[in-house]
């Protein structure tokens, strides 16, 4: 059984692959601190918890935080008996590399979301990615990642809009049912979910003219169900985009090696 983790400034997704579908996928915090053994258990008793039995004998891991990846490492020796692939290392091969400018490290989480939506989709493509930051990601009609955006997070906007004005308060974000707020999380909601709206689409657009072709727009991460409702945003929304990727990856590596 494979353990697909993925890990990013904000969450850490853990998931069980037995080659054919997901048999779990659960969510912690990210916390650099978080020892080998406090996953273990962690993953042990959620497991427990939820009924699946499975024995992991292979580990792969995407990190946005390098911090986190010593004692994921760990965890994957000592308990799993496994030493894990971790993408962005040279051991770990990508099915297409990227080709971007030379020296330039691309994030783990971007290379992954470009294989994993080859896989699904094919070529031409721009990934919207919905976490700590807004990453759009441009794949190669040949599955090569060549490069994108990166724009603020929504949650990540929020917070800096309430910390830099006092006055200003927390508010969750959700589609407002007009554009003009009659109140101050009114109109806060509307600037954030249309303003990215906003972001979304004229990103794309002028990603689509400097490619000068058709392509292809699909939404992940948290938030992109939100940013897809009443608005023809994306051609697909892919919730498990990067788990998927990840397996798309070890699959590659195992073929190859």
């Amino acid at each position: 059984m494979l353990l697909a983790i993925d890990c990013g400034n904000t969450n850490t997704v853990f998931a069980l692959w037995d080659g054919r579908r997901f048999q779990g996928t659960w969510r912690i915090a990210t916390d650099w601190r978080r020892t080998a053994d406090e996953y273990f258990v962690w993953l042990s008793s959620i497991m427990k918890l939820t009924q699946i039995e499975a024995s992991v004998s292979e580990v792969i891991i995407s990190s946005t935080v390098p911090r986190v990846v010593f004692n994921l490492r760990v965890l994957a020796d000592r308990y799993f008996n496994c030493r894990p692939l971790v993408v962005g290392k040279p051991e770990c091969r990508l099915p297409v590399a990227p080709r971007v400018d030379e020296g330039t490290q691309v994030g783990p989480d971007r290379l992954v979301n470009a294989a994993g939506a080859f896989d699904r989709h094919g070529g031409d493509l721009i990934v919207v990615d919905f976490g700590t930051a807004t990453t759009f990601d441009v794949v190669d009609d040949d599955g090569a990642y060549v490069g994108g955006a990166i724009a603020p997070g929504v949650n990540l906007s929020l917070e800096a809009l309430h910390m830099a004005a006092a006055a200003l308060p927390h508010v969750d974000v959700s589609r407002p049912s007009q554009v003009i707020g009659t109140n101050t999380v009114a109109c806060m909601q509307s600037g954030i979910f249309w303003g990215y709206i906003g972001l979304v689409r004229g990103i794309c657009e002028r990603i689509r003219a400097e490619r000068g072709r058709s392509m292809r727009i699909i939404g992940t991460g948290g938030l992109a169900s939100l940013f897809g409702q009443g608005d023809v945003l994306f051609d697909r929304i892919e919730d498990d985009l990067t788990i998927h990727g990840l397996t798309v990856i070890h699959a590659f590596n195992k073929e190859t090696a």
